[in-house]
């Protein structure tokens, strides 16, 4: 079960970076940075399942984790650009450099929490770290796409 952690963590980091690339290449939109965290709201029915569940105190510590600790340096690796009348991702090197670190202590952590929880757990807790992490970061990718968008209008 942990080899199948780890190899998810890595198979989810990679899908983000490969997106991100991708997504630097061709002109963004409101939708675009709006539905990922729409999208991830319907993991939270893993809670439904017991074996997932964590103490509520837990659930806060681990959103309050990503929001704060992990999604700075994604607000702050992520900027846009507007040329050809479109709205573009930059793409940043740092950005692979963050994801990657945090990808790293993901692994890490995970390891450690292992020890004292079960690793349905585990895994209910990343998932609410994650969506902690990406919430924050869209809203204020969406900001500042919308600060851009009023900006070239006028």
């Amino acid at each position: 079960m942990h080899g199948l952690s780890i190899f998810a963590s890595i198979f989810g980091g990679s899908a983000v970076i490969f997106l991100r690339l991708r997504a630097a290449n061709k002109p963004t939109s409101m939708k675009k940075i709006i539905m990922p965290p729409v999208g991830m709201v319907s993991g939270f029915l893993m809670f439904v399942v017991p074996i997932f569940r964590v103490p509520w105190s837990w659930a806060l510590l681990s959103f309050l984790v990503g929001a704060v600790l992990f999604s700075y340096p994604l607000i702050k690796t992520s900027r846009f650009e507007h040329k050809d009348n479109q709205v573009y991702l930059k793409r940043s090197n740092m950005f692979i450099v963050v994801i990657v670190g945090l990808l790293v202590l993901r692994v890490i952590l995970h390891d450690v929490l292992e020890q004292y929880i079960t690793v349905p757990q585990s895994a209910g807790l990343f998932f609410i770290l994650a969506f902690g992490m990406l919430l924050p970061w869209r809203l204020a990718m969406l900001m500042q796409y919308r600060k851009l968008q009023s900006s070239h209008s006028e």
